[in-house]
């Protein structure tokens, strides 16, 4: 069965510094307003407004070094993440039972994560 994918965005990995002040930094940056310093309230994550062509960017504590990662998004974890795998990427971690880390055979941490309902992101492609 097909399913879709495409490239929905990047997350940029802060370690040092707060979520606000990190959020805020990269709002400025990128011109993008913060849309809540705080979404699901865990003090993790920090979207901000749509980037360029509907991508989504976000700001993330993590305890890992900083980094920036792309997401994938799928309307098919598993079949996207097989798809994937049989190109080099292994799996990491399994993220709140919604999303997977995988990393790629260069070593690069990206995520898989389900598809946005509405975007104004690009066509997705259809794998078989």
């Amino acid at each position: 069965m097909a399913h879709k994918s495409r490239l929905a965005g990047f997350i940029i990995d802060c370690k040092r510094g707060s979520l606000e002040s990190s959020a805020d930094f990269w709002s400025q940056a990128l011109g993008l307003e913060v849309q809540d310093y705080d979404e699901d309230g865990l003090g993790l994550y920090a979207p901000l407004s749509d980037g360029p062509g509907g991508m989504h960017i976000e700001v993330q504590k993590v305890s890992h070094p900083s980094r920036v990662h792309l997401d994938i998004e799928t309307d098919d974890i598993e079949a996207e993440v097989a798809r994937l795998e049989k190109l080099g990427a292994k799996r990491i971690e399994f993220v709140r039972e919604r999303w997977w880390v995988l990393e790629a055979p260069s070593g690069h941490r990206f995520c898989v994560v389900p598809m946005a309902r509405k975007s104004a992101r690009e066509k997705p492609n259809v794998w078989k």
